[in-house]
């Protein structure tokens, strides 16, 4: 059965955006360098961590605002964020327009979305995109492992990747990787 896995670049003091973020601007202010570990800084650790991602996911659940954010002035041509890999949207309603095929537009909530990619997935990976998401899968027990990729900032606002949340979760360390670029920290979410 797929696995549900958080993967996201996050500053130290736990944001996936800097404040301001928008489709103009989809980092937000001061916050540009949290992906620059898959690219400009990467070493062969860190690419050796991406090219496992691109490999194990097979589905991918998004939130509407991510989808619009990172769709970007041309479109998302004919493929999703992960190319040809299934993307499910979570909304309260499916765009008029047509996308590609590859996107779902799933408006029954993460829920409905996260069942629907594990479907797609088979034994492989679903990967939650954007802190939305993710705050609403985690407190209903959807999500069976977090990977941040810390990174040497502290941005002071923005999109936190946990927001508040009722209860605890507790986690089991999986693996630290350390590179210069970033801290890549993997849990298990205990059950």
């Amino acid at each position: 059965m797929a696995r549900v896995i958080c993967d996201m670049s996050i500053s130290l003091d736990g944001y996936v955006t800097g404040p301001n973020d928008s489709r103009e601007n989809p980092f937000g202010d001061g916050a540009g360098m949290l992906h620059q570990w898959m690219s400009d800084q990467a070493t062969d650790e860190d690419r050796a961590i991406l090219e496992q991602v691109v490999e194990d996911w097979a589905a991918v659940v998004m939130g509407r605002t991510s989808f619009e954010k990172n769709e970007g002035e041309g479109g998302w041509g004919q493929g999703g964020p992960m190319g040809d890999v299934p993307c499910f949207v979570v909304t309260h309603q499916a765009p008029a327009r047509p996308y590609p095929p590859v996107f779902a537009f799933v408006t029954d909530g993460v829920v409905g979305a996260i069942e629907q990619a594990k479907k797609a997935a088979g034994d492989k990976v679903v990967g939650l995109h954007g802190a939305t998401v993710m705050q609403q899968a985690l407190p209903l027990g959807l999500v069976d492992e977090i990977r941040v990729h810390v990174i040497p900032v502290l941005i002071g606002g923005g999109t936190p990747l946990f927001g508040v949340l009722d209860s605890s979760v507790t986690l089991e360390r999986t693996q630290v990787t350390a590179t210069p670029a970033a801290t890549h920290l993997s849990y298990r979410v205990v059950r």
